[in-house]
């Protein structure tokens, strides 16, 4: 009778002779055998009931043991197996090696070398199973560590979004604004999906680079100086050198913090892109940073109504602003009213047919 815990072994032989002689000998070590007669009886067998140990025969009818092995090693790659082949044939055994085989015996049998080898074998599984297992556990936690390091990351991004709205009353609420909006344009495009996370965040940290940016500055109620102006245009920069360590695997993200301030023709900062060089989703968030900041008050101007605002952003189309992203702003809210902004007017649209070119760039965030 079969030892509840016993190890399950099919031993494949198409002399049942030979078959018998290793069934005993296993069973006389406390394994449960079973027995088939040749390869494919072997398939159907296991198909129907894996088992940890397979010793097979090299030479048989219909399908030898090498072909056997690699069928094994394709479906069940955690059955351990061992051949059987004649003395003349050790090189076909070390050839099985090669191929997956963890074993091999020689006829005629020793029973002792039998036993080691099985044994021998079923310690290889065992560690060769307990690796696999250590190396996909491993990979799970690290994937959950670097999940929870971009989760950490960027919940301290947003602290900082969060103190820079305090330090800078007049953009309370912009970045929210504007990721809502640039996620909806985003959409009408036809990005996918997987996609708009990455637009999502860039608008939501694009100006994350004002935290280097004095306060007098900010504040500064009249006109700027030419030294007071680079020193605030050059929080793009800023911060793109402060997420590149953090956001190296959400490249659009960087690329929005970067370039948000770039334009069609080329006239933008820090880099002067023009038209295809700039990234599509930058040119998508640009358009809605460029309304939001129309239509938030600042400290040198109020705040433009939603009808300039828009007005502004139909004719920056094409110098300016990516004309697609226009439109699928004018899309995306068809009614003025349901747009987020700080400014409660709100008129009916209405936009003349104007040139493109040659109008006055809207004043930047």
């Amino acid at each position: 009778m079969p030892k509840p815990n016993a190890v399950k072994c099919l031993v494949v032989d198409d002399e049942p002779r030979l078959r018998r002689v290793l069934v005993r000998l296993l069973e006389g070590e406390g394994f449960t055998c079973s027995e088939a007669g040749s390869g494919t009886e072997a398939l159907e067998m296991l198909q129907h009931d894996p088992v940890p140990l397979v010793i097979s025969d090299l030479r048989m009818p219909q399908m030898d043991g090498a072909t056997l092995l690699r069928e094994i090693i394709a479906r069940w790659p955690t059955t351990a197996v061992i051949v059987v082949t004649a003395v003349a044939e050790v090189e076909s055994a070390v050839a099985c090696l090669q191929l997956g085989a963890l074993d091999y015996v020689a006829k005629p049998f020793h029973l002792d070398e039998v036993r080691a080898r099985v044994m021998q074998a079923l310690d290889k599984r065992s560690l060769k199973m307990e690796v696999e297992d250590y190396r996909h556990n491993l990979e799970r936690r690290v994937q959950e560590q670097a999940r929870r390091i971009e989760e950490l990351s960027l919940e301290r991004l947003q602290a900082l979004v969060h103190f820079l709205e305090e330090k800078d009353p007049y953009t309370s609420g912009h970045t929210e604004r504007v990721a809502r909006i640039a996620v909806q344009l985003a959409a009408k495009l036809g990005f996918d999906d997987s996609e708009l996370p990455a637009i999502n965040t860039g608008a939501i940290i694009h100006d994350i680079g004002k935290i280097g940016v004095s306060e007098a500055v900010l504040h500064k109620a009249g006109k700027l100086t030419d030294a007071e102006y680079r020193h605030i245009m050059a929080h793009p920069v800023i911060g793109a050198r402060i997420l590149a360590p953090l956001m190296r695997d959400v490249p659009p993200a960087l690329a929005i913090v970067r370039s948000h301030h770039e334009r069609l023709d080329g006239k933008g900062f820090p880099d002067g892109l023009k038209g295809d060089q700039i990234p599509l989703e930058v040119r998508v968030v640009g358009v809605a940073d460029s309304f939001d900041a129309m239509t938030s008050v600042r400290p040198y101007r109020p705040a433009l109504s939603v009808q300039k605002a828009l007005r502004e952003l139909h004719d920056g189309k094409g110098t300016q602003f990516h004309p697609p992203a226009v439109e699928a702003f004018l899309a995306a809210f068809p009614d003025p009213s349901a747009l987020p902004v700080t400014t409660p007017e709100v008129r009916p649209l209405h936009l003349p047919t104007l040139p493109d070119a040659n109008r006055r760039t809207p004043p930047p965030d």
